[in-house]
Formats: C-alpha cells, structure tokens, sequence
C-alpha cells in the first residue's frame, strides 16, 4: 500500500506571471498533475471509461500556503502524502520543495480534498464508496511524515 509518492518538475516560461513568479494557480495544477502519477504509479488511471462503473474525483477542498516563489527553470519536487482516507474521501497534502536552491528548500504546501463519485442516468454525481481494488491501495501517511 502506498501512502506517498513524489515527482519532480520544472517551472515552465509559460507557468510563470508577469513579475517572472510561477502564477499561484500552476501550484494547483502541479498538484494535480502529481495526484495523477501517484494513481498510475498504483496501476490506475482518472480517465473517463477507465474504471466500471465510471466513477470520478471531485475536488471538495483545495488550498495552498505560499512561503518562497518558484521562477522560469526552477526544478521542484512535489511531495504528495495521503493524509486522511475515508470510505469515499481521500485527502491529501503537497510539499514543494525548490530543488536548485543552495539547499533544498520547502516553498509552498498545498492541500486537496477529494470525495468518489459515481453517475446516476441523468448525469448527476453521487458519493460512492472508494472502488475497493483502489482503496487497498492507498493507506494514510505515518504521523513522523506528517510533521
């Protein structure tokens, strides 16, 4: 069972604003593009048909605290820990860390909540439970990672 997983990326020119900082919202995008590898790397795919019955994964909370900005060619680890997991919850926490500083460095952490859902006919979502062959997978983070 996996309770981590990390990736590592660099800023691109195109993630950066206009005073030449990663644009707050690419932190979210950087999250979600770590959460997706973490699911491949458990043999698993978000993709729409990829499981059935479809299901889906609503974001239900997403936040971010910023420390220290991240510029155009910067190389950042993203650092993902599951931190609660429930019957049709999961939730989760990024650590970035700013790989080409003199020392590595923690520059944001960023949160995401994110509840199972299946589709009724109508396309309506409902919270479902986690598909199980899923669920096994994925455990809650030790509390010394947690810190």
């Amino acid at each position: 069972m996996a309770c981590e997983f990390k990736v590592t990326r660099r800023v691109e020119f195109s993630d950066t604003d206009l005073a030449g900082i990663m644009h707050y919202s690419n932190f979210f995008r950087f999250m979600e593009t770590a959460e997706h590898a973490f699911y491949r790397s458990l043999g698993f795919s978000v993709a729409p048909g990829s499981a059935s019955p479809e299901i889906g994964w609503p974001r239900v909370h997403a936040k971010c605290d910023f420390k220290k900005p991240l510029r155009f060619e910067d190389e950042v680890e993203i650092h993902l820990l599951v931190t609660h997991k429930r019957s049709k919850v999961i939730s989760y926490e990024f650590r970035f860390r700013k790989l080409n500083a003199p020392t590595p460095e923690e520059v944001a952490r960023g949160y995401l909540t994110i509840v199972c859902v299946g589709y009724r006919p109508d396309g309506a979502m409902h919270a479902t439970p986690i598909p199980k062959d899923i669920s096994d997978k994925i455990q809650v983070a030790p509390a010394d990672l947690l810190r």
